[in-house]
């Protein structure tokens, strides 16, 4: 018995990089997986059905099970049929991956309206569609009696939330609010079910490999040394988050080869008061800076 035996799951832009990884472990472990993936560009320009098919060729060539679906995550309709024909094939839902995205980056005096708008789409709106058709699904149930044991996991970014990147305005913003949207989430959706977790993985993927200064870094190690940049190390912990044992809800963690850190947000580092009205000498002479 897997880890993940008779479980279904979504996953999002799992064509290729940390996403496929999710997808093969999850199959795997016993999960029937729907393998989502527009199969755009780095940039979300195109399409190509080849990369969730190959991926669903590779599970079913192990025994696994698994469907391609090459919807647009970051329109309505797309995440919400994605979301159907997960019911439809399987019989339920009992995990979203939310991992899908695109880079547009470019310095915020020069970056276009354009390019602003794309990345929020797939980030931002692409989880939050697909959370708001499965959260329905999963409401519906419990509210019918049958309470139950969801689990979503989304991606946020060191880029968002530990070290923001220059040039990656747009991308640095949405990731940041898929972090706050899963902490929201994993508020509203406990009543019904389901856990709501958030991971900010570093990996060796074709996006991170596009940002400057990133390819000597996650350069493959020579044959038989440890490969710490490997996104086959992100997707175990997505496994557990998954799992029907897992009780862990609300959290954001840093996960990378050998390390995987708890985050935490927006906390009260220091204070200052006053018992009358504030004058603006004495915020300049006491506001930490």
């Amino acid at each position: 018995m897997g880890a993940l035996e008779g479980r279904v799951a979504l996953i999002t832009g799992a064509g290729r990089g940390i996403g496929r990884e999710h997808a093969l472990l999850f199959a795997k472990e016993g999960a029937k997986v729907v393998v989502n993936d527009l199969g755009g560009s780095n940039s979300g320009e195109g399409a190509d059905e080849g990369p969730a098919r190959e991926v669903v060729e590779a599970i079913r060539a192990n025994g696994g099970a698994a469907v391609a679906n090459t919807n647009n995550v970051s329109t309505w309709d797309g995440a919400g049929s994605l979301v159907e024909q997960a019911i439809e094939e399987f019989g339920g839902l009992d995990i979203v991956v939310n991992n899908a995205g695109i880079l547009r980056d470019s310095f915020i005096a020069s970056m276009e309206e354009a390019q602003w708008d794309a990345v929020l789409a797939v980030h931002l709106k692409g989880h939050f569609a697909v959370l708001h058709h499965a959260a329905a699904y999963w409401k519906a149930r419990s509210k019918a009696g049958d309470q139950p044991n969801a689990s979503v996991i989304n991606t946020a970014s060191g880029s968002g939330v530990t070290l923001p990147n220059a040039g990656q305005a747009n991308y640095g913003a949405a990731k940041a609010g898929i972090a706050a949207l899963t902490l929201v989430a994993a508020n509203e959706l406990e009543r019904y079910g389901v856990r709501v977790n958030a991971i900010a993985p570093i990996a060796r993927t074709r996006l991170t490999l596009a940002t400057p200064g990133m390819g000597d870094l996650m350069a493959e190690p020579e044959a038989g040394e440890l490969d710490l940049f490997s996104p086959a190390n992100i997707s175990p912990l997505v496994a557990y988050l998954a799992s029907e044992k897992c009780r862990v809800t609300g959290q954001v963690f840093a996960v990378q080869g050998g390390a995987i850190s708890l985050l935490k947000g927006w906390h009260d580092v220091e204070t200052i008061e006053t018992d009358g009205v504030w004058e603006i000498d004495d915020i300049a002479a006491r506001l930490p800076h």
